[in-house]
């Protein structure tokens, strides 16, 4: 019945463009629509007569024939035209035999069932009419003379509208004043008990502007929103010209707009979401090719979403990962629709990545097969890095010979490593004690006192204290620093790496033993190097002796004779003495110099330790003609070190110097000059000799043990002065001097002369010196 309907209502539309001399392609697209809703119609034309070209040619906005045979020029449809002029119906069977144009178009379109229906209106023309296979086309001469006796009819038409009443939507007949003239059955259920007169609360609010427009265009309006309650009208208001009538149409799209504004909204947000999320969202077919892609390929993989449809996925993936995750793929898809990998992906640039894909099977719905796999992924490459550096710290602080505590933010132990269990005695797995069960009670204190605190604002603190292994044993004297961490929450963690100072300190102290006694050992060949000299400074004073002892003796022989002898004996006597407390004294700076006993760090007085050093090579400075010229700058500030090594450093340089200076100056005058000066942070000692100078290739060299220029040289000064410097917390260097000669030079750092400086002056180090 609603088929019938509907077919009435595609009839009369068609009718209604003929009787408003609408457009020809309109009404033919009415009629062919009309036509295909008949039983056993596959497709229907409207071909029109074309009187210029003498062919018939296509009209409406449907589909269109091919093209004939032959040449376009020369084509030609009189002949069907004459033929139909006398006939009322022909075959499509009977049209394709036609000498005709048309007749190759039917065949060249493979239309074999249906036939042709000539008619006079709006102006000549066939309906051409293809049945389906196995159709009975025996109706379609009755169709031409029902459309026919309709054309015939056409001019006696009522001028009202035909479809009111038999519209099975809600329909209204307007004035032009927009006043409601007709209204059908549908309409008058959609009102409801309301009057007529309130069928304004139906229609859109501007429905008399509407009713205007329509008559005054000349053209259907529609789609116009009325909202009713909850309820949602789309209208059509379409004009009746001839009556001067708007008919106004209308069905319930409530669900149809609610739907559709949903899913515009689902589809923008799910639009926002893929084309703005750093994940890839990609879709693949079973076997891996890419289908789409989401634009955070290009940041990902830098490939554009076009660039990567239809490509396989497998020359993306590492070899290595490449034939096990799509084996595992392909199997857990096919088997639980779902799966997440973990892989590598080559970046276009040629490096990897490390990617996390959830994917998700697609399956045709009776089936059940894969059709599709909807992939999303992320660049974990950070995290993976994170993760296997965390793995290498972990192995790291587990073989770490060091003892490592890990403590919360209220100070419990939470974990510590095989070397702190093993030197504090946790048995593994066992219960970890409190951090103040493992300290003195001093050192925990000082801990809780100044560590907490110093490690959140600077991130480590640092102190000496001992550790107490459970079940007593011997304390272990530990360097512990204090590391703070902070959490993701703002919370503070802490770790506390502890390094034993018992093996170290026997190490250094046993290198402290060498240093000093291979110090002593120097010392002694230096002695030997200046033997001659030092004799020479002995003698003087006991010739001297001799001699003054020799008049003295004289002078008491002949007391008789003279009466002043005895003022003579006293003059010679207190020579005497002067020359026998020199020598005594040359003997006590020999013995000093050659002291073998504990290092005394004190604070030095800079005057006497260079004038004493001087006087060691003054002889064998003035045996080659070479002055050394002291220049000390005055209030030389406070330092500290072992005056004894201190002078052995200031010795080597100075022969070192002399030993320059008579190479380049070997018959000649010459001077090494010997500068002490302050600066704001420590004190400088400067050796500058007129020798040759030091080459590069000698200078990378200098200060390496057992280097030496000289031929029977053992090449341990200069390094072992360095190592003395290095110990009071210096250093020693070389720094040109220009066109000739070089400069050494050796600094201290300074130190205040108060408490702090008396106990640095009052430590003791053993070791042989």
């Amino acid at each position: 019945m609603i088929e019938e309907q509907q077919q009435g209502i595609r009839l009369q539309a068609w009718l209604r463009l003929l009787r408003e001399g609408g457009p020809a392609g309109e009404s033919a697209d009415a009629l062919c629509r009309y036509v295909r809703a008949c039983p056993g119609v596959q497709q229907a034309y409207w071909l029109g007569w074309q009187e210029r070209g003498r062919i018939y040619a296509h009209e409406g906005r449907g589909p269109d024939l091919p093209p004939g045979q032959g040449d376009p020029l020369q084509a030609s449809d009189l002949a069907l035209y004459r033929a139909l002029q006398r006939r009322r119906y022909l075959s499509l069977e009977q049209a394709r035999e036609q000498p005709c144009w048309l007749a190759g178009r039917l065949r060249r379109a493979g239309l074999v069932h249906g036939g042709l229906l000539p008619l006079a209106q709006p102006r000549p023309g066939i309906l051409l009419v293809a049945m389906a296979p196995g159709a009975d086309p025996a109706w379609l001469p009755e169709l031409g003379v029902l459309l026919h006796s309709l054309l015939a009819q056409l001019p006696l038409m009522a001028a009202s509208s035909p479809l009111l009443n038999t519209d099975p939507q809600a329909a209204i007949e307007f004035e032009p004043d927009a006043t409601p003239r007709a209204l059908n059955a549908a309409m008058q259920r959609l009102l409801g008990e309301r009057p007529l007169t309130e069928v304004a609360a139906l229609l859109p609010v501007n429905y008399r502007q509407l009713v205007s427009a329509c008559l005054g265009q000349g053209r259907a309006i529609g789609e116009v929103e009325a909202q009713v309650g909850e309820r949602i009208l789309l209208w059509q208001f379409i004009p009746e010209p001839a009556e001067r009538r708007v008919l106004a149409r209308c069905r319930d799209a409530t669900e149809e707009l609610t739907a559709s504004r949903e899913a515009a909204v689902a589809t923008r947000l799910y639009r926002l979401i893929t084309e703005n999320t750093t994940d890839l969202i990609s879709r693949h077919t079973p076997d891996g090719r890419f289908l789409d892609a989401s634009p955070a390929s290009w940041v990902l993989l830098g490939y554009w979403p076009e660039q990567l449809r239809g490509q396989p996925v497998q020359p993306l993936l590492h070899p290595r990962d490449r034939a096990l995750q799509l084996r595992r793929a392909g199997e857990a898809l096919a088997r639980d629709g779902y799966l997440t990998l973990t892989y590598r992906v080559r970046h276009r640039q040629g490096h990897y990545l490390w990617f996390e894909t959830a994917c998700r099977a697609i399956r045709e719905t009776y089936t059940g097969a894969v059709v599709e796999v909807v992939c999303v992924s992320r660049d974990i490459t950070a995290r993976v890095q994170a993760e296997e550096n965390n793995r290498r710290l972990a192995e790291v602080v587990k073989a770490n010979t060091d003892l490592v505590l890990f403590i919360d933010p209220e100070g419990r132990l939470t974990s510590v490593n095989p070397s702190g269990r093993r030197a504090l005695g946790i048995e593994e797995g066992g219960a970890l004690p409190a951090l103040a069960a493992l300290m003195s009670g001093e050192d925990f204190a000082r801990l809780q006192r100044q560590g907490w605190a110093a490690a959140e604002r600077d991130g480590a603190w640092t102190a000496e204290a001992r550790l107490l292994p459970l079940g007593g044993g011997t304390a272990l004297t530990v360097s512990l620093v204090l590391l703070a961490h902070k959490g993701a929450g703002g919370q503070y963690y802490f770790s506390l790496v502890a390094r034993d100072m018992t093996e170290r300190e026997l190490r250094e102290a046993q290198q402290r033993r060498h240093q000093d006694e291979l110090a002593h050992t120097a010392r002694l060949v230096t002695l030997g190097e200046l033997a001659s000299g030092i004799a020479h400074e002995i003698n003087q004073p006991l010739a001297a002796v001799v001699n003054y002892a020799g008049a003295s003796l004289r002078y008491l022989n002949g007391m008789a004779d003279n009466p002043g002898a005895l003022d003579k004996v006293a003059e010679g006597l207190h020579r005497i003495t002067g020359h026998a407390r020199h020598a005594a004294e040359v003997i006590s700076r020999l013995r000093g110099f050659l002291r073998k006993g504990q290092r005394r760090m004190q604070a030095l007085d800079m005057e006497e330790v260079v004038r004493e050093a001087i006087d060691f090579c003054a002889w064998e400075a003035a045996r080659h003609r070479i002055t050394i010229v002291p220049q000390l700058a005055p209030a030389l500030p406070v330092v500290y070190g072992d005056p004894v090594l201190l002078e052995q450093v200031l010795l080597n340089l100075l022969r070192n110097a002399i030993e320059a200076n008579r190479e380049r100056h070997p018959d000649a005058d010459s001077r090494i000059r010997l500068r002490v000066e302050a600066e704001p942070e420590r004190l400088l000692l400067r050796v500058s000799d007129q020798g040759p100078g030091v080459g590069p290739e000698q200078r990378a060299r200098l200060f390496t043990p057992f280097y030496t220029s000289k031929a029977d040289g053992l090449g341990l000064g200069l390094s072992m002065s360095r190592s003395i410097v290095e110990g009071f917390g210096g250093g020693l260097d070389l720094e040109p001097n220009g066109s000739e000669g070089a400069t050494f030079y050796c600094w201290l750092p300074r130190r205040p002369e108060d408490g702090a400086g008396n106990a640095i002056a009052g430590e003791q180090r053993t070791g042989g010196q």
